[in-house]
């Protein structure tokens, strides 16, 4: 990592029991749930890393928590979902609209939506995960963090440059998965296809519709790496730094070591969001 950046400090969000960062987010948004919500129950939509989450934080409230998932979800996310006490429902990532099939069942079983990113609490949530490295690691030029739905880019950006308003934002997505990166170009949201990466929480179709605007103010640019480049990353993290990060969350460590950072950038706060990836996908991702 010296060779990318004179000092890259990693804020790994990836040793926690849940193994992700997402966690604050949906506890923070359980907080504020009515009695007759939580009498009812909550549901959201997610891929692994926010399922958990809600799953986690809705256990602990005794809450019931309904999840849907795409069917090609990690194995290992969608075990530890239910395992959490979650039900879990899938919907075809190719076919349905992910947000209206869970709406679909909100509204029939009158659960309140809880969303992956485009909540200003839950981004406030996701926010809190730089405050101890800005605490930390003082000085810092730049902070980089992976971007699937804006969510945590935008409440980690905004928590950082409350503390630091020079600080330099860079969100990092798979460049197959570039939804965010043509919408910041174009100036408006832009939609593409379902995409094809390793990178599951990255595999979002438009950025959000909170979560844009927001990263529009405090981004610098937005930065993609290859799934190659990913699949490095993760090496790194595993055998060098003894850090399992599943591909989304090692995205931004990716963009750093990868040299796509500004030259005269030397001092970098790295994200690292998540730590959940089926053995037999790690194995296979490692090996080749």
């Amino acid at each position: 990592m010296k060779r990318a950046a004179e000092k890259s400090s990693l804020n790994a969000k990836t040793c926690s029991v849940e193994g992700l960062s997402k966690y604050e987010a949906p506890q923070t948004e359980s907080e504020t749930l009515t009695d007759e919500e939580k009498k009812r129950g909550v549901i959201a939509f997610s891929s692994g890393n926010h399922a958990q989450a809600v799953a986690l934080a809705s256990m602990e409230a005794g809450v019931r928590a309904v999840i849907a998932m795409p069917g090609d979800a990690p194995k290992s996310k969608i075990a530890a979902t239910r395992g959490y006490g979650a039900e879990v429902v899938f919907y075809d990532r190719q076919r349905d609209d992910r947000e209206a099939f869970t709406r679909g069942i909100a509204e029939s079983e009158k659960l309140t939506l809880v969303p992956p990113y485009d909540d200003y609490r839950i981004m406030a949530g996701q926010g809190t995960c730089v405050l101890e490295l800005m605490e930390d690691v003082p000085g810092l030029q730049a902070l980089v963090t992976p971007c699937g739905g804006g969510g945590l880019f935008a409440g980690a950006s905004t928590a950082a440059r409350a503390i630091n308003p020079n600080l330099r934002c860079f969100a990092v997505e798979a460049e197959t998965a570039d939804d965010t990166l043509q919408s910041f170009r174009k100036g408006e949201r832009v939609s593409i296809q379902p995409p094809p990466t390793i990178a599951d929480g990255m595999r979002n179709q438009s950025p959000g519709v909170l979560t844009f605007p927001i990263l529009q103010r405090n981004a610098e640019d937005v930065l993609t790496v290859s799934d190659d480049e990913i699949v490095s990353a993760m090496r790194f993290l595993l055998f060098r730094m003894k850090l399992l990060a599943e591909p989304t969350g090692a995205a931004s460590v990716a963009a750093v070591a990868s040299r796509k950072l500004p030259s005269e950038i030397t001092r970098v706060g790295v994200v690292i969001s998540g730590g959940n990836i089926d053995p037999e996908t790690l194995l296979t991702l490692l090996g080749n």
